[in-house]
């Protein structure tokens, strides 16, 4: 449930994007106040635990606000200048007992299953992203495939004569295949950062001499952004994180591009032919002679 409040509101400066060029991304948007559009599953969950969790809670609090307000004017010294004298009742005691411990259970229904798919990283991951926070940049790398690249802010000017917003966007996006289960290796080479992308559901911790993990399986194509979501330091607010999410021919040739290749599965050897085995004799039978002329 850590994580399951930040996305509404993350990634401000959003007055800086125009609507109409980053409605379809994952990117915040003028006057938005709801989630970004989810690109995986687990941010689907995430945004089902909020519509189930937010009537509770507005439920809870109107009820709250009304009972004060109602014994604050009932039960005021002008309106009730004796007091009564009683300091138990076992049904009220029981109702505020049993029933918020109703409400506990329903959302701990809700919410330990969601900690288990966020926490738990599939056996059947495919990529290894592994992430470094640094004063003030994003380090990247993919160990099996040979690829290490480095992400920094895009300055302003390029920024706007790409149409890219500002803040957001990196002079080094980084590529991942549709449709992957991609394992994220999180940590850090000084202070605390944090690495979260909003529209994938992700957000951990980076921190020195310590190695997190997450996942995300991103089943749309298109440009999602984030940020380090942990305040750092001064540069905070400029180490923005750009995902390029694309189709796995066109993540194969980004790979060659950038000077890594795929693993090749080894091929074992066939076993050689086994010498042919002379045919059995009978117990105490001397071999047959090899025939005369």
């Amino acid at each position: 449930m850590k994580r399951g409040a930040l996305f509404a509101g993350v990634l401000g400066g959003a007055g800086a994007l125009s609507a109409p060029a980053f409605a379809m991304v994952g990117a915040p948007t003028p006057r938005g106040y709801d989630f970004q559009e989810p690109a995986t599953a687990v941010m689907r969950e995430i945004v089902a635990f909020h519509n189930f969790l937010l009537p509770i809670i507005v439920i809870i609090s109107v009820f709250v606000l009304a009972l004060l307000l109602w014994v604050i004017v009932r039960y005021n010294r002008r309106a009730n200048p004796t007091p009564k004298k009683f300091t138990h009742n076992v049904l009220v005691e029981v109702i505020w007992t049993v029933v918020p411990v109703l409400i506990l259970v329903a959302i701990a229904w809700k919410s330990f299953p969601l900690i288990y798919l966020q926490e738990r990283v599939p056996a059947e991951a495919e990529l290894t992203l592994k992430v470094t926070g640094n004063s003030w940049r994003w380090d990247f790398e993919y160990p099996d495939l040979g690829v290490a690249l480095t992400a920094n802010l895009l300055d302003e000017e390029t920024a706007t004569a790409e149409g890219r917003p500002y803040l957001l966007a990196t002079d080094t996006p980084l590529l991942v295949p549709v449709d992957t289960v991609v394992r994220v290796l999180v940590t850090s080479n000084d202070v605390i950062h944090s690495f979260a992308v909003p529209a994938f559901g992700i957000k951990e911790d980076a921190i020195m001499g310590r190695v997190n993990d997450t996942w995300f399986n991103a089943d749309r194509e298109g440009v999602f952004y984030g940020q380090c979501s942990e305040l750092c330091g001064i540069n905070h607010a400029y180490m923005p994180v750009e995902i390029h999410v694309v189709s796995r021919p066109e993540f194969e040739a980004w790979v060659a591009a950038q000077g890594g290749a795929f693993p090749t599965a080894e091929v074992e050897p066939a076993p050689s032919a086994a010498p042919a085995e002379a045919a059995p004799t009978e117990e105490g039978a001397a071999p047959a002679a090899a025939p005369t002329r």
